[in-house]
């Protein structure tokens, strides 16, 4: 399960694609701010009429301004309508009193610390009230909160953030290098035992980020395991699968595959293993970019839509109410080695979903900020 060597040719193919993805994040995240609300929107999509402007999230808008803290007042304030992070997350905090949400709260903390907006006790109480070291709650969401507690420089409740790490430790599987999809101590369920793409990056990047600032080797080699493992179960072309068998690791069903896990959320969580353990991360990083800028499903085409400055969300089966993911789960679960076959075939994938949503190009712009792409660009020539 080791990571392979770089290759500085694979990297340099991707080098002219970072400038353009992030133009794109805040060129997208422009046009999905609603400045009359303050808030970003649940998404764009693709319709007959044109580009449509739907919903809000505060999620989202959390997860938009913790990319955007990354930039100049220059480009904030060209997506937030003259404003700049600062001012946006004071009102996200200001407004986000009825929150009661783990991953909303957690969310809003992070942006507010990586803004460097500091009246945000009232987030702190919320989120320790909340009990994420004990309470049921998503893998998800749980890593969001060690990752806002990291991201606070105040340094607000040590001993939370030390509890969430333990928690997130304890939860491991080191046999697949896998977490579980939910911290709640239920068992049975026909999918108990599988866990999706973003149970496994979230953990990956909070606890390396815990280890960077506290020097907890567990949580570093914990980390180090599970991205070792995932990094082994990608695909030759470079897509990132969905569904993972957390007692064996094995991919349990492949599609869809996602832009954001593509371009944002694995370099996210690979950048940080690499700036904790030293290790180069970059093959798979750029095996991922590879298949966002050629992907054999679309007969080498893209999902970055450059004509209409959005990057589509996902590539998947042609098929109904999610049958194949439900159907793979349900045949793991009598067997770990159980898939159901043909499936390739009856369900093709090559479907686009041709919508946008402000997390996306958030954690886009969080994982490549300006420094960080400038680094990718000399280390390739």
């Amino acid at each position: 399960m080791n990571v392979p060597a770089p290759s500085l040719a694979n990297v340099g193919r991707s080098v002219p694609l970072i400038p353009q993805l992030r133009a794109l994040a805040i060129r997208g995240l422009g046009r999905m701010y609603r400045a009359d609300e303050g808030v970003f929107a649940f998404r764009v999509r693709r319709a007959r009429d044109g580009i449509l402007l739907e919903g809000s999230s505060a999620r989202y808008t959390a997860i938009a301004l913790i990319g955007l803290a990354g930039e100049d007042e220059a480009a904030q304030a060209s997506v937030l309508a003259g404003s700049v992070v600062r001012d946006a997350c004071a009102r996200l905090v200001r407004e986000g009193d009825g929150l009661d949400n783990l991953g909303d709260v957690a969310l809003v903390l992070w942006a507010a610390g990586a803004a460097g907006y500091r009246a945000r006790s009232s987030v702190v109480t919320r989120l320790v009230a909340l009990e994420p070291e004990v309470a049921a709650h998503p893998t998800v969401e749980v890593a969001w909160a060690l990752a806002a507690l990291c991201a606070d420089v105040d340094d607000p409740a040590p001993a939370l953030r030390k509890g969430l790490a333990r928690r997130l430790i304890a939860s491991f599987e080191p046999r697949s290098g896998m977490f579980p999809h939910s911290l709640d101590g239920k068992a049975g369920g026909l999918r108990q035992h599988v866990c999706c793409f973003a149970d496994l990056v979230y953990p990956i990047h909070a606890l390396t980020r815990y280890a960077a600032l506290c020097g907890d080797t567990e949580a570093r080699d914990v980390a180090l395991r599970c991205a070792r493992a995932l990094c082994s179960r990608q695909a030759p072309e470079g897509q990132w699968w969905w569904h993972y068998d957390r007692r064996t690791g094995d991919v349990v069903e492949r599609y869809p595959v996602y832009a954001v896990h593509q371009d944002a959320m694995a370099p996210m969580a690979l950048f940080a293993v690499q700036d904790a353990t030293g290790i180069d991360m970059r093959v798979p990083i750029s095996k991922g970019l590879s298949w966002l800028m050629h992907s054999p499903e679309l007969g080498g085409g893209t999902l970055v839509d450059t004509r209409s400055g959005l990057i589509w969300r996902k590539v998947a089966r042609r098929e109904r109410a999610k049958f194949s993911r439900y159907a793979q789960a349900a045949a793991s679960r009598v067997h770990p080695a159980l898939r159901v076959p043909g499936l390739d075939l009856l369900f093709p994938a090559g479907i686009i979903d041709y919508e946008d949503r402000p997390y996306h190009l958030g954690w886009l712009l969080h994982a490549w900020p300006a420094a960080r792409a400038a680094q990718w660009h000399e280390a390739a020539r």
